[in-house]
């Protein structure tokens, strides 16, 4: 094995994916505490002057509770009793998506860019329709998942009521890795359950003030657990041996194939179940593999161009997301790119895929919250903060030597559409300078045309927060106020140049280039481009879909 592969085995890459409120910040938090990288949690439940958690930095995050912007923290691990990473732990790359739907195309960057996501569910609220949406992403990805039933210090729905439920509505069958001691609101522990199904060992948890410290553990023999618990103990074991007797055990050819998923109850916010969760992802989650190209670049490439990168090949990276504002004192932008093969070197020399230019990668950094390091050297499944790299957009791939382009990251299709101008006309400068920056982020899409010129583009988003986070950015960033004003539209499809003047004379819609060079007609609703379909076959309207 060479000294890549090496590095690239040690590294786990994920994501934490979940409906709003669900808990996937508290987690994030409660992980990197149990990695010893932080002192105690942020999120500090039931006290009046509540800190904001490390990964959600933004203003109107901290403000409403939810996350925005996805954060990538990165951290090593070491799980006890394993001798061999205590000398030479794992490297946990870790990503902290939004939640809200609005921020659904975040989401889908990030989770091309991780090789396994966490599953976060509320124990009360079981799958709910952002769940369900990711999972599909995951899905069709082939991203591995472990689930993690949340919230269980809290009143909630019976455990083998949740587990079916997954079972019916995303066809993903848990397999119960640690259950529960103790119905939803009377958390006391983990039964942990053997690879042949056996429960083995009960782990106990003892609270700590306010959540803000690593619980301390108990371990009881099966005997012992059963003398202590009781009731409690009896039924987690017949609960468990019961799912294990219909076949549910882990497997990892099925669990890496996204048939089935090791399942674990915890609560993040009491830190019970966290670390088991990170030795879980250690011990399962696949380690960074090799990635294929983009067939249509293979394609078209006038040379030779790498079909598929090996994690010890050269360097290439994908960059899966843009965030400006990070750092108010030196106003730059930071690209986050995936590594995907090779080693990365700060200050090497790099190619731009897309635009066949090269550039020097001399300041690098690796991302904690709003904690930056500078990073001299990172491997495959590494996430690295690339500063004002200003020609670089998600999904864009940076290689060095011979030529490799990955898929790009398709866009998704906007539902919503408002102008957006600057209040003052003598911001105009300052306004420019933040809508290409915020633009180049993916913020929302920016759509214009010539009939309404440069000072009121068009906003394109997936839901209306989005609009929010782009006022209150623009403001809080750029000391840029603007006023937005809705347009009457609800319908977006992808248009070609021969199109654009037939469908411009039509009452109801609007052709507008959007940043990418894409000509996108808007329409007033779905009627109107039933309409638009039927009478005039002749036009190229084409969905605006993620792949």
């Amino acid at each position: 094995m060479t000294d890549t592969a090496a590095q690239a085995s040690r590294r786990r890459t994920f994501a934490v994916i979940a409906h709003p409120d669900a808990g996937k910040s508290t987690l994030t938090e409660a992980l990197a505490l149990h990695a010893h990288m932080i002192a105690e949690a942020g999120a500090v439940h039931g006290k009046a002057g509540r800190k904001s958690t490390v990964s959600d930095w933004m203003d109107m995050e901290k403000d409403r509770g939810i996350s925005i912007a996805s954060s990538a923290l990165q951290f090593e691990y070491a799980p006890e009793g394993d001798a061999a990473a205590a000398e030479n732990p794992y490297v946990i790359n870790l990503v902290d998506t939004p939640g809200h739907a609005d921020f659904s195309e975040d989401t889908y960057r990030v989770l091309m860019a991780v090789d396994a996501a966490v599953m976060l569910i509320d124990a009360a609220k079981g799958l709910e329709p952002q769940t369900l949406q990711l999972f599909r992403v995951c899905k069709a990805r082939g991203l591995p998942i472990v689930t993690v039933i949340n919230k269980w210090d809290r009143p909630g729905r019976e455990p083998l009521e949740l587990v079916d439920e997954i079972v019916t509505e995303i066809g993903l069958q848990p397999t119960p890795l640690y259950w529960p001691v103790g119905e939803a609101g009377d958390f006391r522990g983990l039964a942990r359950v053997s690879a042949d199904g056996e429960v083995d060992e009960y782990v106990h948890f003892l609270r700590t003030a306010g959540g803000a410290h690593i619980s301390p553990e108990e371990h009881y023999s099966p005997d012992a657990a059963l003398e202590r618990e009781d009731g409690a103990w009896e039924r987690a074991v017949e609960e468990a041996e019961l799912l294990a007797a219909d076949g549910a055990v882990h497997d990892q050819d099925l669990f890496e194939a996204c048939e089935t998923s090791p399942l674990i109850f915890a609560s993040a916010m009491l830190n019970f179940g966290v670390h088991q969760i990170l030795d879980t992802l250690c011990a399962l989650a696949p380690a960074p593999s090799a990635r294929e190209s983009d067939p249509a670049a293979v394609e078209a490439a006038t040379s030779a161009m790498d079909s598929e990168r090996e994690v010890d090949d050269e360097f290439s990276g994908v960059v899966f997301k843009v965030q400006a504002g990070m750092d108010r004192r030196h106003r730059d932008t930071l690209a986050f790119m995936r590594v995907v093969s090779g080693e990365f070197d700060r200050g090497m020399q790099v190619t731009h895929a897309q635009s066949g230019r090269s550039f020097s990668t001399k300041y690098a950094l690796t991302v904690f919250g709003r904690t930056r390091e500078t990073v001299e050297t990172a491997y495959p499944g590494d996430i690295v903060g690339l500063v004002n790299a200003g020609a670089l957009a998600p999904g864009d791939t940076i290689y060095s030597g011979r030529a490799v382009q990955y898929p790009p990251m398709p866009q998704f299709a906007p539902e919503h559409f408002r102008t957006l101008r600057a209040k003052s006309l003598g911001k105009y400068k300052q306004f420019r300078k933040a809508l290409e920056q915020l633009d180049a982020e993916g913020v929302v899409q920016i759509l214009r045309n010539d009939a309404r010129g440069e000072a009121a583009p068009v906003m394109a988003a997936v839901g209306p927060m989005q609009f929010e986070v782009m006022q209150a950015r623009m403001e809080n960033e750029y000391n840029v106020e603007t006023v937005t004003d809705p347009i009457p539209y609800s319908v977006a499809r992808r248009t070609d140049a021969g199109s654009v003047e037939g469908l411009n004379r039509q009452r109801g819609v609007e052709c507008f280039t959007r940043t990418d060079g894409e000509l996108i007609a808007l329409f007033g609703d779905k009627w109107k481009l039933a309409f638009i379909e039927r009478e005039h076959p002749e036009f190229t309207l084409e969905p605006l879909v993620a792949d």
